[in-house]
C-alpha cells in the first residue's frame, strides 16, 4: 500500500513539474519575436509600459530590478522610441509607493514630469497589462522589464488581444536573483489559469488619456 501511495505520489509529482515546464517553454516561444534588448532594432510606440517593483530591499540596499528598469525606460525615452511612459505599480499601502518612486527616479534623470503617467493600481502583471488598455486607451505600448516579466507580460496582452512588444532591462545575476526565477515558473502557471477563468483587474475607473 505504501508503495502504491508512493508510486502515485512521484506520478503526480512528475505530471506536474512537466507542466511547469512546458507552459514555461510555451511563454518563451510565442514571445520571442516581440521582445527586444537593443534600441535600435525595436519599432517605435506612443507609450512605455513601465512595470513597478520595490525601490529597496528589506535589506537596506537598492533593488537592482529597479535601477535596471529605470535606465531602460530613460534609454527607450531618450532614444525616442517612446513618447510617454506610463508607470504601473502597487500603492496598496501609504508606506509603499512604486509608481511614485519611479517617477521621482526618472525625472532626476531628466525625463519631463508631464511625459509621465501614474497608475497606482498595478498590483500584478495582469492588472497592469489590462488597464493599460482599459483605462489608459492604449492598444498598442512597449513593456518595459527584465526578460522574464516582460515574457509574461506580453504573452497576457497577446491573449487580451493587445498589439504589445517588450524592451528588455538588464536582468540580475541568477545568484542574487534566483528566488524571483523559481517565483516566476509558478506565477506562470497562476497567470495561465487566471487567464483561462477571465480573471479581471482588482481596480477599473475612470479613463485617463495620455497625451
Amino acid at each position: 500500500m505504501f508503495l502504491k501511495i508512493l508510486k502515485y505520489g512521484f506520478l503526480a509529482l512528475f505530471i506536474i513539474l512537466l507542466s511547469i515546464f512546458l507552459i514555461d517553454l510555451w511563454v518563451q516561444k510565442s514571445t520571442s519575436s516581440k521582445i527586444f534588448t537593443s534600441v535600435d532594432d525595436m519599432p517605435k510606440n506612443k507609450v512605455g509600459l513601465l512595470l513597478g517593483t520595490r525601490k529597496m530591499l528589506k535589506s537596506g540596499r537598492i533593488n537592482l530590478y529597479y535601477t535596471h528598469r529605470i535606465n531602460a525606460a530613460e534609454q527607450l525615452f531618450k532614444s525616442g522610441k517612446i513618447e510617454y511612459i506610463l508607470i504601473s505599480g502597487d500603492n496598496s499601502r501609504e508606506e509603499y509607493d512604486e509608481p511614485t518612486d519611479m517617477k521621482e527616479s526618472l525625472i532626476a534623470r531628466g525625463i519631463p514630469e508631464n511625459k509621465i503617467y501614474l497608475d497606482f493600481a498595478g498590483f500584478r502583471t495582469l492588472d497592469s497589462v489590462v488597464r493599460a488598455n482599459a483605462i489608459f486607451g492604449q492598444e498598442q505600448f512597449t513593456v518595459i522589464s527584465q526578460p522574464f516579466h516582460n515574457e509574461r507580460a506580453i504573452f497576457i496582452s497577446g491573449k487580451k488581444g493587445f498589439k504589445t512588444i517588450g524592451f528588455n532591462a538588464k536582468d540580475v545575476s541568477s545568484r542574487y536573483g534566483w528566488k524571483v526565477q523559481v517565483r516566476e515558473k509558478l506565477a506562470r502557471v497562476k497567470m495561465l489559469l487566471d487567464i483561462v477563468v477571465g480573471k479581471q483587474p482588482k481596480f477599473y475607473g475612470e479613463k485617463i488619456e495620455i497625451g
